[in-house]
This record gives structure tokens, C-alpha cells and sequence, in this order.
């Protein structure tokens, strides 16, 4: 199943906290330490709107998937409208997908695959090979945060801007088996079941704080090897966080609206 999903959604569109999190400016702290505190100022802040934008390569062919939307890092829900690329011919334009994030679960509407237009396609994520970290187009944003819990080595690289908010920019490593230890209850058997599934349990990755220590853009290198395309997938996942604090109510659908029917192989 969750095989399918990554090829429908991806591939066819061809210790020391106080220390850590107090001085979060990088130029005194420890910088393994301070990444991998980072997913608590985004709890601390509550909520703030999303943009994300995953690149797939595999061969000669790469796509690009974009997503805007909010995220409530409390309740840890979150809601996503990703548009997949046009075909190579630009005969084809996806209808956008909008998806909803939820503790240990992906909901998706405008899914396709003979699922009707007003349902919803209800996926565990602990089921997936890469635990949702690619499978949805985007990377859910508490769970690319928790990534960071399993930092093995990071620099504090320098200060420089985001959308016009300055950060400081660090560049490290971060290892799956050892986030989803420590990951909170809703990540870890997401970020478990990614130690496992992808091609590497290592995850280069490039991260930016602002003055309050809020994650304001981070970049993961992941790769996976794809059944479909007989080779390893590299991917990039960018995700970019702003307007802290703006009002996040997303609502899950009710189990009478959850598509129960088969899905098309596509």
C-alpha cells in the first residue's frame, strides 16, 4: 500500500535543553544540541503557515511538488494544498491535492485513482516506508523538525536572511533510528518506519533559526529506491515557516466521508 501511494502522489507527476534552547544563537551553544531542541520552539510557538516544495530525481527526470497551508505543532495537525507538475507533454494539469496531517495519519482529497471527488483517502503513516516524509508530496512540518532529534554532527554555518527575517544558518547530519527514539509518540513509528524504508538511514540537512530559536527554513536530503523506477530516488524536501502564531483549525474529515473502496493502480 504504501508503495502505491509514493508512486501515485511522487511519482506520477514524472540532554541539555535549557543550555541548548536558551542560547539558541549558535555562536555559544552546541550546535548538535541546539538541533536537536529545535522541534520544541515550534511547540512553544504553536502554530504558523506552511510552504513546502519537494524535488524528485531519478535518472534523467526530475519534478517538482509544491504545497502551501497551516500547521498547528500542538495538536500536531496540519493542512496542505499540493499541486503536482504538469506531464512532460503540458497536456495534463493535475487537479491540486489537498491533504491533511494528522497524529499517525495522511487524509487526501482529490486523490484520483477512481476515488470520487468529494471523499477522502485515510493512510497510516507508520505503514509507509518512508513514514510520510515523502509519500505526501511534502513533508509533514513537526516531523521534519523531529528529523533533527537525531542530529550526529552539525556547524553552525553563519547569519544570513530568510524571507527578510534574520537566521542562522547550521548544516549537519541527522540519523532516523536515532530521531524517532526521540521523537514524540505521534513521529516515532513514522520516523521508525523511514530508518527502515529508505535508502539510508542518514539525513544530510540544512537548517535556519531565527532569533527565537523558530525553525524558519530546513532542507532534507532523503533517498529511496523506487520498485517503479528500478533505481534510488534522491529527493530534496524544503519547507518554509512563517506567521507564527496565525490560527490553524483543521478539522478531520468524518469516517463517513473516508473513501472505503479500492484504489486504482495508476
Amino acid at each position: 500500500m504504501g508503495a502505491a501511494v509514493v508512486a501515485c502522489v511522487c511519482l506520477a507527476a514524472t540532554g541539555c535543553a535549557g543550555s541548548a534552547r536558551g542560547s539558541a544563537d549558535g555562536r555559544g551553544a552546541d550546535p548538535v544540541q541546539t538541533m536537536r531542541q529545535a522541534a520544541d520552539a515550534l511547540v512553544d510557538a504553536g502554530s504558523s503557515k506552511a510552504r513546502t516544495s519537494m524535488e524528485m530525481a531519478t535518472g534523467g527526470t526530475r519534478v517538482t511538488i509544491r504545497g502551501e497551508g497551516v500547521y498547528d505543532y500542538r495538536r500536531q495537525l496540519g493542512r496542505l494544498k499540493v499541486v503536482l507538475p504538469q506531464d512532460p507533454a503540458g497536456t495534463n494539469r493535475h487537479r491540486p491535492i489537498t491533504e491533511l496531517l494528522a497524529p499517525g495519519a495522511l487524509f487526501m482529497k482529490n486523490r484520483g485513482a477512481g476515488v470520487p471527488a468529494d471523499k477522502w483517502v485515510r493512510v497510516d503513516t507508520a505503514t509507509l516506508s518512508d513514514g510520510n516524509l515523502v509519500t505526501g508530496g511534502a513533508t509533514d512540518p513537526l516531523a521534519a523538525a523531529e528529523v533533527l532529534r537525531g542530529t550526529r554532527s552539525a556547524t553552525y554555518v553563519g547569519e544570513t536572511e530568510v524571507a527578510g527575517a534574520a537566521v542562522r544558518h547550521y548544516r549537519g547530519t541527522a540519523d532516523l533510528g536515532v530521531a524517532a527514539r526521540g521523537a514524540s509518540a505521534a513521529n516515532r513509528g513514522p520516523l521508525a518506519a523511514a530508518a527502515k524504508g529508505f535508502a539510508t538511514a542518514e539525513v544530510p540537512f540544512d537548517v535556519y533559526l531565527d532569533d527565537e530559536g523558530r525553525i524558519r527554513k530546513i532542507r532534507h536530503r532523503f533517498s529511496f529506491v523506487s520498485g517503479e523506477r528500478n533505481g534510488t530516488v534522491a529527493v530534496a524536501s524544503t519547507t518554509l515557516l512563517y506567521d507564527f502564531g496565525v490560527r490553524a483549525d483543521v478539522r478531520l474529515p468524518a469516517s463517513g466521508d473516508i473513501y472505503a473502496g479500492k484504489i486504482a493502480e495508476e
